[in-house]
């Protein structure tokens, strides 16, 4: 199921089969791989990408750095830290627009115009779905005021996810586009 706002998509899926120029990884700050989506990211790009992992050093919460995307369908893998629930000192929100923006950002230095997202922080890093996908919204839809795109897709692991980002987007896409 797939739903369309513009230059945004929301879906129910597994980010590791998309056919885009980038996927981001919700990744840990080794970058070397782990649960959830890092893990299942990590398991279909195989070895190539953890040795490329390895020499990146790492990343800092809301930051976002790039290597290949080996055996995904996807030619990049944007890897961000998003921030850990109520361990932040209450920048979490700051945090994780970070996340997005910085990914945006290194997507739009590599000429990429087609990215996927997963639900930065909402697993074991605890952000409340809602509240994450509400600044995620946001922040795609203010970069997409700055940057040119030609689809950006939030990648829902379910309904309930899914549901959350389509209710967001179905009440701030249109006054988004209202403003530009």
């Amino acid at each position: 199921m797939v739903k369309t706002f513009g230059k945004i998509k929301v879906l129910f899926g597994d980010i590791c089969t998309l056919q885009v120029d980038a996927i981001v990884n919700a990744a840990n700050h080794s970058l070397l791989g782990g649960g959830g989506v890092d893990g299942a990211i990590h398991r279909a790009a195989g070895a190539e990408l953890l040795a490329a992992c390895r020499k990146l050093n790492g990343c800092k919460t809301g930051e976002a750095k790039l290597t290949k995307g080996y055996l995904l369908p996807a030619s990049y893998v944007i890897h961000t830290v998003g921030p850990i629930y109520g361990k932040e000192k209450g920048n979490e929100a700051g945090l994780l627009s970070n996340c997005y923006q910085n990914s945006l950002q290194v997507a739009t230095n590599n000429n990429l115009k087609t990215v996927a997202f997963p639900a930065i922080s909402t697993g074991v890093y605890g952000y409340p779905a809602r509240q994450a996908a509400q600044i995620a919204v946001k922040t795609i839809l203010n970069t997409l005021k700055v940057y040119d795109f030609q689809c950006i897709t939030f990648v829902c692991f379910d309904e309930k996810t899914m549901s959350i980002y389509t209710d967001i987007l179905e009440n701030n896409y249109a006054k988004s586009t209202k403003e530009k």
